[in-house]
Parts: structure tokens; sequence; C-alpha cells
């Protein structure tokens, strides 16, 4: 890849501002119900310049689906997932499919998460699900070193490349939400050597201190704010929804793409949004950056 490259926005929040409720399930939810919502929504952020399409499998996951006692539908909602995001960027007649693997345990709260031997496992499954779809396997939030060793263990079993997605503290953006100081993946990067390592769903401003910090990694740099005010306490355990966070009223597109501006100075070269980060704030990085 040469200059900028743009990744697409927030799946969950587009899609449950399409469906006008949240559920337990975030956007798996839309799978069950309206895969066209899906759909439209990868249209819109490759209409609006994005050139990679996130699968909708951030939630896909086994301990997300056993408490809905759902687990035996766990390969047919990632290839479903899969499929759509594949047909989006057919009929795009450009881009690339990124096979998103969320957290185990909950997001934001590593500590939830299994050893990463155990999580090996588990990611190793779900990316032979991917296998046969993506471009890459993108493991997203990320919020320990544990928990990255884990993803990295097992999404490398397809041969595919592996973006890592590290999320920090939104207070303080040079460390992982498990308190561990974000160059302590360091280490783990060289390990694995993924192709790509991002700082994804922080706050924008915390994202600004942590990306200069990965920026002599050896792989590609990226970084993909979410546009939440904050995580309260309530929002840590499966079940628990968005309707317990509140989204920022200051980050429009034109204040989103200064803090994608200021990243890509320090050296990031794939920018795009988590949460609350929308179409137009894909248009206006496209319209700024895009390669």
């Amino acid at each position: 890849m040469s200059g900028v490259t743009i990744l697409d926005g927030g799946m969950g929040q587009e899609l449950i501002r399409r469906a006008g409720k949240a559920t337990g399930l975030w956007s798996t939810q839309a799978l069950l119900d309206a895969p066209e919502l899906v759909r439209a929504v990868h249209d819109d952020f490759f209409a609006a310049g994005a050139q990679i399409a996130t699968t909708d499998t951030y939630a896909v996951l086994p301990d997300r689906l056993e408490t809905y006692d759902m687990f035996d539908r766990l390969q047919e909602l990632s290839d479903l997932a899969c499929e759509i995001a594949c047909n989006a960027r057919d009929a795009h007649g450009s881009g690339l499919v990124a096979g998103a693997m969320g957290p185990l345990g909950f997001s934001y709260q590593p500590d939830l998460a299994p050893p990463a031997s155990e999580a090996a496992e588990i990611y190793a499954q779900l990316a032979r699900y991917q296998l046969p779809f993506v471009d890459m396997h993108l493991l997203e939030t990320m919020a320990s070193v544990d928990q990255a060793r884990g993803g990295l263990m097992g999404a490398g079993v397809t041969g595919k490349p592996v973006w890592l997605a590290l999320s920090v503290l939104d207070t303080d953006g040079s460390k992982l939400r498990s308190g561990e100081d974000l160059t302590d993946a360091l280490p783990l990067i060289a390990e694995f050597q993924p192709e790509a390592v991002l700082i994804n769903c922080s706050r924008p401003e915390a994202v600004s201190t942590a990306v200069p910090l990965i920026a002599g990694c050896g792989a590609l740099v990226g970084a993909y704010a979410n546009g939440f005010t904050g995580i309260t306490d309530k929002f840590d355990h499966i079940g628990a929804t968005v309707d317990v966070l509140s989204a920022r009223e200051d980050l429009t597109p034109s204040a989103y793409a200064d803090f994608a501006g200021q990243w890509i100075a320090d050296g990031a070269q794939v920018v795009g949004g988590c949460c609350e980060v929308g179409p137009a704030h894909i248009a206006e990085l496209s319209k700024r950056f895009a390669a």
C-alpha cells in the first residue's frame, strides 16, 4: 500500500442508528433480523471512500452466542457477515475485506478474557471460518498484552495477513486498557510480526498520544478512534448495551479529520473510524487523505 489507506467506520453504531434499537447481541442482531442493513452500511462506507470493509463479525464470538443459546450458529453467522462484505466490495469494484475478531470476555475488560493459550484456539477457529472470504484478519480492541497474544497466536494459522488493533485508556493513551504500558506490546509485535498495528476504539485524544509510541514498530501503523464521551462502569458484561454510553457532540467530520491529520503526521498510514464514526466522517477522511 502507498500513501494513506482509508478504513471504514463503526458498523455497530451505524446499525443502531438505522435499526433504531440496541441489543445485547450488538451488531450480530442485524445479521439475524436485517442483513440488508449490514450490506447498506458497507455500501455507504465504500461510497464515502473507504478502501477496506470490516466484516460484521466483531461480536460473532462463542461466548457471546453461548449466552443467547446460539453457539451452533457461529459459523453460519460468520459466513453470512463475510459474504455480505465481499458482495459489497465486489459491487463497489475495488477494495479489501478485513475479517473482524473482537475481544473474548467483553470489550475493554481484558481481565475477563481467557488466557492466551485458550483464546488462541478460539481465534484459530474463527480465522478458519473467515479464510475463504477475507484479505486479512483484524483483531480489534485488544486491551492487554496477553489478550493480543492470544489473538495473534490464533489468527496466524491461516497464513493470511493479520492486523492488530490495540485499545488504550481514554485518560492516558500511553497505557493499554489493562493498565500496562502500550510499549509493553512492542516485543509481542516483534515476535509475531503482524502486517499492521493500529490503535482503536479509544477517544481521539488518547489515540493521538498512542500513535507515536507504536510508529517505529516495523509494521504498518494505523488509527481509528471512537466517538464516545467515555466508557462507564456499567458497560462491563456480556448483555450490556451501548445505551449506557453517550456520544460526543463535538466530533464532527471535520474535527475528526483534524485528529486523523495528526495521526498521519505521527506515522499512521491507515486511518478510519470506530464506534460513532459514520460515513460522513469517512468521506471527510477520504477527501483529505486518500491515496
